[in-house]
């Protein structure tokens, strides 16, 4: 993100992208801040970033150097804040051991400690129960945040105990105005920001990915290569792979500068390796996720192709088919799911135009 250092030191949350609600909401919380905060919205909508700006809000107050403090806090390398990131499928029981015992530790530096829980809809069934207490009247100084895209019926208890801040969805006008004032070409910001569902991570991903507009053809132009063969539902399904697989350049660059400032830190402090196996952990993670992301997208181009053919063919009946069958693809869409043979089995749904 291209923002100016001086700009979050003077004000963390002036750097947010929209939110103006949840904003003055913590704005207002961090003069008497209370033992725990949900914030809910979708992915993509700045819910982490909200989080960062707070808990350098809160650890700035009083310090003897609050812009170092604040600055620290901004890239989450400051020692009394602590994230808590899910390490498999859901945040688990072990997990949530780690967060109890980490709660129970003094601040480092000040006299307040923030905990943000991360992607909180997605825990254990065990792990309400066990953290609790914990969230519920943790130590003098610890403050919660927790962070969720939903309020699901493992997190209902541990929600009743904080405040919730809602985080709503960014419009694509919001992320086209955010990448242009960040240098991209105000066209290409708009093509963007309406493809990208409110995410503004992903936003900024395909912004720097010059492979974007090749893609949308080729998912666009899926239904003209079909012709009714085997053979061809193989070439065009491993065409749309080759070019997922290219698309995680920009991905692939990020994750090694993040790599690279790890190192550098562990040098620095003597700590070789220090956080490496959880950073591999989170790349792995985004690395799942931009693929699926990347089909929900060409599924997206693929279903607007076949309205589009169905609004002016003299039979619509072939393309409201394909259609529904591309629309059920992306509601049972999964991480991790063998793409390949999913891909395949709906361009054999998908009849070819006339």
């Amino acid at each position: 993100m291209v923002m100016s250092a001086e700009l979050a030191v003077a004000d963390p949350f002036a750097t947010m992208v929209g939110q103006a609600s949840a904003v003055a909401q913590l704005r207002a919380a961090a003069a008497g801040p209370v033992h725990a905060y949900l914030l809910v919205g979708p992915r993509g909508a700045g819910k982490r970033a909200l989080a960062r700006a707070f808990a350098a809000v809160l650890l700035a107050d009083g310090a003897p150097d609050p812009a170092r403090v604040t600055a620290l806090a901004m890239t989450e390398e400051h020692p009394d804040l602590v994230v808590v990131e899910r390490v498999g499928a859901a945040i688990s029981a072990e997990q949530a051991d780690e967060v109890v015992r980490l709660a129970g530790l003094r601040p480092i530096e000040g006299q307040r400690k923030v905990i943000v829980l991360d992607e909180f809809h997605l825990i254990d069934a065990r792990v309400g129960p066990k953290l609790l207490k914990t969230v519920e009247e943790p130590p003098d100084g610890t403050i919660f945040v927790v962070l969720a895209e939903q309020v699901t019926p493992e997190l209902v208890t541990i929600a009743s105990r904080c405040v919730r801040i809602d985080v709503g969805p960014l419009t694509a006008e919001t992320i086209a105005a955010a990448l242009e004032g960040e240098g991209i070409d105000p066209d290409r910001a708009r093509a963007v920001a309406g493809v990208v569902g409110g995410d503004l991570g992903r936003a900024r991903l395909l912004a720097a990915d010059p492979g974007l507009d090749e893609r949308r053809r080729a998912w666009w132009s899926l239904p003209d290569r079909l012709d009714g063969t085997g053979a061809a539902v193989v070439a065009a399904v491993d065409d749309l792979l080759a070019r997922i697989d290219e698309a995680q350049a920009p991905l692939d660059e990020r994750h090694g500068v993040e790599r690279a400032a790890l190192e550098e830190r562990a040098e620095a402090m003597g700590e070789r390796g220090a956080g490496r196996k959880d950073l591999e952990a989170r790349h792995k993670r985004e690395a799942r996720r931009h693929r699926t992301d990347e089909i929900r997208f060409g599924l997206g181009v693929l279903s607007a192709r076949c309205r589009d053919e169905a609004a002016v063919a003299s039979d619509a009946a072939p393309w409201l088919r394909a259609a529904r069958a591309v629309d059920h693809l992306q509601h049972e869409l999964r991480r991790n799911p063998n793409e390949r043979l999913q891909l395949q089995a709906l361009c054999v749904r998908i009849r070819p135009p006339g």
